[in-house]
């Protein structure tokens, strides 16, 4: 997997052709433009990768992946089945820096000390379910469709949380933002989409909310938040479980998400919302007790994962892991 330690610190990008990204490589292929496309005129034949100005996408989409043993692999291709839009080859991609940290945290059975310091109680043997696909159901979780059918028109392509995370007691929704920001606007022009929002589930969305619709999805463009505040604590209730929307991004972006969401919702002593970090997960893992080889594989993958060239053509490092690791020697 190509990252800092493999990648040139810049690239240059003249007129009509980029050159590779990696090290040593004198490579050029065509510029892409606009929309990123998988052709061979973009595509190194070196190193066997698809170039734009700002990133690359591997061949193989399996190389952006860390987990490969069968198991892995067979739980991946399932999620195909449920998951409708995918990037995992792209080197800025969320889904790929997402599947391979929570692939890690659940073989590794990290999982349970990380909600328990984000719930301040004991979360016991959680399950995660990717991309809405339940491992124990080999579909869509249920629950997750019965609210898609409850507050959204078309729940075949209704909303698709990252990750969630559910024990006998508790319910997390986790967002994962990496270049991508929170701010999302409703754009539907049918009245009957916002309208079953707001009456769905016997008009659950005044006992969550302390805005209108349009303040928080329109003027405030916080639309996906809304979308999963409203289902995720709906299910949560259903189920009789305490519930959290985790919103996890990079430690030097939305610094104030939290006070800024929640002047719109209801929380109580049951129903949160909470801003982590990938960083804060990576010193999760660095305090871990885990010895064992992948370990030492996810602590290199957080030090040397890159997403991306900005529009100067300079390399950008993904997670500030200095930071983290001068903490833990202090």
């Amino acid at each position: 997997m190509l990252g800092l330690k493999e990648l040139k610190s810049t690239i240059n990008v003249k007129g009509t052709t980029v050159e590779c990204p990696v090290k040593g490589c004198r490579e050029k292929v065509a510029r892409q433009r606009k929309s990123f496309k998988r052709q061979e005129k973009f595509k190194c034949p070196e190193h066997n990768i698809y170039i734009s100005p700002s990133t690359f996408e591997y061949s193989n989409k399996l190389d952006n992946i860390l987990w490969k043993e069968k198991v892995d692999l067979d739980l991946f291709a399932c999620l195909k089945k449920v998951k409708r839009e995918s990037r995992i080859g792209r080197d800025n991609s969320e889904d790929a820096i997402t599947w391979n940290v929570f692939r890690f945290l659940e073989n590794n059975r990290l999982l349970s000390g990380l909600l328990t310091e984000l719930n301040k109680s004991f979360v016991k043997s959680p399950e995660i379910i990717y991309w809405s696909y339940s491992q124990p159901e080999q579909d869509v979780w249920s629950p997750l469709q019965e609210a898609r059918k409850e507050f959204e028109t078309r729940p075949r392509k209704g909303s698709e949380p990252d990750i969630i995370m559910k024990s006998d007691s508790a319910l997390f929704f986790v967002e994962a933002k990496l270049t991508a920001s929170n701010n999302t606007v409703f754009e539907s022009r049918n009245p009957k989409v916002q309208k079953k929002y707001e009456i769905g589930g016997d008009g659950w969305y005044k006992r969550v909310f302390r805005s209108n619709f349009g303040t928080i999805a329109i003027s405030e463009k916080k639309y996906e938040l809304l979308r999963f505040w409203l289902i995720g604590s709906w299910i949560a209730e259903r189920l009789q479980s305490d519930f959290c929307l985790v919103n996890l991004v990079l430690s030097e972006r939305e610094k104030d998400i939290e006070k800024i969401f929640r002047r719109h919702i209801k929380e109580n002593q049951r129903r949160k919302f909470a801003r982590i970090t990938w960083e804060d997960i990576y010193a999760h893992i660095l305090n871990s007790n885990s010895l064992n080889r992948d370990k030492d594989t996810m602590k290199r993958y957080f030090e040397n994962k890159t997403f991306g060239y900005d529009r100067n053509g300079k390399l950008q490092k993904a997670f500030s892991c200095e930071q983290v690791t001068e903490l833990e020697e202090e």
